[in-house]
């Protein structure tokens, strides 16, 4: 398992190895001994789920209260997608950055984003299959948004080469502006102190 450290903190991209043969092929996305040594701390797993998108929808751009916050392992099963994580962590030195990684179902590539960052992503084919491990379970009154469609942000959409299509949700969220002046968006601090406890648990 190969793993790469973004340059923004908490973001990390896992590559495992892919093994096909004349049956088709096997891989283990998620393997927590790399994690774990990568990462410094285990996975919680508290949830699994699964999203079926058509060519051109975009999901997010999402992130929870912190503490708990939830922090997400997520990958292509099929087709592929473009990934962008956002960091909406108030006083973070690299607050409002983002970085994009393409997903697919032929390296199986994944991305770990800990609790705090803002997360979204746009399939770039029909029947894309996304499957995200959160450490936490959904909680809707500790869940908020931001626009994927912010102008601010300059998320790269262009490469979809389709119309983006959005829930009114998403397309309805704030800027990441007006989520940092109505205090909806996470602390640095408060994160810095989270991943802290979750390295000293093991």
């Amino acid at each position: 398992m190969q793993a790469r450290h973004t340059e923004i903190s908490g973001a990390i991209e896992f590559t495992p190895p892919v093994f096909p043969d004349h049956r088709g092929l096997f891989v283990a996305p998620f393997q927590q001994d790399p994690f774990t040594g990568t990462a410094g701390h285990h996975m919680p797993l508290a949830q699994i789920n699964n999203s079926v998108s058509g060519r051109g929808v975009i999901r997010g751009l999402h992130f929870a209260d912190v503490p708990p916050g939830q922090a997400k392992y997520v990958y292509c099963a099929r087709g592929s997608l473009l990934d962008v994580i956002v960091d909406v962590r108030t006083g973070s030195p690299t607050f409002g950055r983002w970085e994009a990684i393409h997903l697919d179902s032929e390296r199986y590539n994944a991305v770990y984003l800990a609790e705090g960052l803002g997360h979204a992503f746009a399939a770039l084919e029909d029947d894309t299959v996304m499957i995200y491990l959160c450490s936490t379970p959904y909680n809707p009154r500790a869940e908020h948004a931001v626009t994927p469609l912010d102008p601010e942000l300059a998320l790269p959409w262009d490469e979809l080469d389709a119309e983006p299509v959005l829930s009114e949700k998403d397309r309805n969220a704030p800027t990441l502006a007006e989520a940092a002046a109505a205090g909806t968006l996470p602390s640095y601090q408060d994160c810095l102190e989270h991943y802290e406890r979750l390295r000293s648990s093991g």
